[in-house]
């Protein structure tokens, strides 16, 4: 019996990973039915990364109620792993689609998600994983810090959580009333983006437009967040400015860093040692694996050239199917890519290609399984 191993990204807006697991298996069967197929969705820390780990691994998950974007109560929830490792997405507290039409970035906070750590933190996890990505606002990470037993002051010496139009107000940070369950604590961030904190690739040029700033709101964001900076290097003795990562979700991965000591980890690398990778993988024939655009932005370390770099370690071949292929990506075949192939079957524009992702994927995918058959590679 050959074994096949599937571990593609979503297609952002057509087809999440695990649907993509499926029809990927569901064509291979049709062809080669006693082939052991083993699916690894996989997590890039926005909306859905919890559920793609307890596919992935099991788990279960934990509801309890937090505050939203805007300081509105809201059900949070957060996965534990069979080996109690948290699974936090901040989309869940302080994402975007929970802004619906208010979106304002200068207003929102992170707060719940910090709800979601202190949990985790209590129930005695040791190990908590946090998802950066698709989130509403641009706090720097501030409101899971006061959430979490940090305390921000202003010239008055009074007390607030800040948000990311009042980080300027900032004029202490005090950690010693941090969540003392958090001193044993792993934290690791899943961040799979290098901007910095501030400047023209910062966190607010780049992702702010999208969460409804202005351009003169953009650069109120990126001058409050060089002031969070500030702050935190002299006040906790550390560097968040030009820490690759530090402007992931709206600041997110500065603060992660600044005030809970985390690690930012690419998210592929975080997913492949949850799931103990290369033992999963361990007398596999040949690797699936696909994204949605595969292009020279991959080769920062994506899922397809995540996969691809371990694959190539163990000498299994791995065929990206993605949905559409860019310019100059030769370099992935030195990473370990072995062939890469597009789902897209018609020059259509994306608003009617998305329609189609899922019977194209399946088409892709059954081509490729008579192509197999014919020269008999299972």
């Amino acid at each position: 019996m050959n074994k096949i191993i599937l571990v593609p990204d979503s297609f952002k807006g057509t087809m999440s990973s695990q649907e993509i697991c499926e029809i990927m298996k569901r064509e291979i069967l049709s062809f080669f039915p006693r082939a052991e197929i083993l699916s690894i969705p996989v997590a890039d820390g926005g909306e859905g990364s919890v559920d793609s780990f307890l596919t992935a691994v099991g788990g279960k998950k934990i509801t309890l109620p937090v505050y939203g974007p805007y300081f509105e109560r809201i059900e949070g929830f957060y996965g534990v792993l069979p080996d109690h490792t948290a699974v936090i997405e901040m989309a869940a507290a302080a994402g975007l689609p929970l802004a619906g039409e208010r979106k304002q970035p200068d207003q929102a906070t992170t707060y719940g998600v910090g709800q979601l750590i202190a949990h985790a933190a209590e129930s005695g996890c040791p190990k908590i994983i946090v998802g950066l990505g698709g989130s509403a606002t641009n706090d720097g990470g501030t409101g899971a810090a006061a959430a979490l037993g940090a305390s921000f002051r202003n010239e008055k010496g009074e007390p607030f959580i800040p948000t990311g139009g009042t980080l300027d107000q900032i004029a202490s940070i005090n950690m010693s009333g941090i969540l003392p369950s958090l001193r044993n604590t792993e934290i690791i961030a899943m961040c799979d983006i290098d901007n910095p904190l501030c400047g023209a690739n910062g966190a607010s040029a780049v992702y702010g437009p999208q969460k409804g700033a202005t351009p003169e709101l953009v650069q109120r964001l990126d001058r409050n967040l060089a002031h969070l900076a500030f702050r935190v290097k002299r006040d906790l003795g550390k560097e968040i400015l030009y820490l690759p990562g530090a402007g992931a979700a709206g600041g997110m991965g500065g603060g992660m860093a600044a005030f809970l000591g985390a690690q930012l980890q690419m998210g592929i690398d975080v997913v492949l040692d949850v799931v103990r990778f290369e033992q999963l993988a361990k007398g596999a024939d040949l690797i699936f694996s696909g994204e949605g655009k595969l292009d020279s932005q991959s080769l920062r370390g994506k899922a397809v050239i995540g996969v691809a770099r371990r694959a190539k370690k163990l000498g299994i071949p791995l065929i990206a199917v993605v949905g559409d292929i860019g310019d100059h990506i030769e370099g992935v075949y030195d990473e370990g890519v072995s062939a890469v192939f597009s789902t897209n079957r018609v020059a259509v524009p994306y608003s009617q290609a998305k329609r189609r992702a899922k019977s194209d994927l399946a088409l892709t995918m059954n081509n490729l399984m008579r192509g197999f058959r014919i020269f008999g590679s299972f």
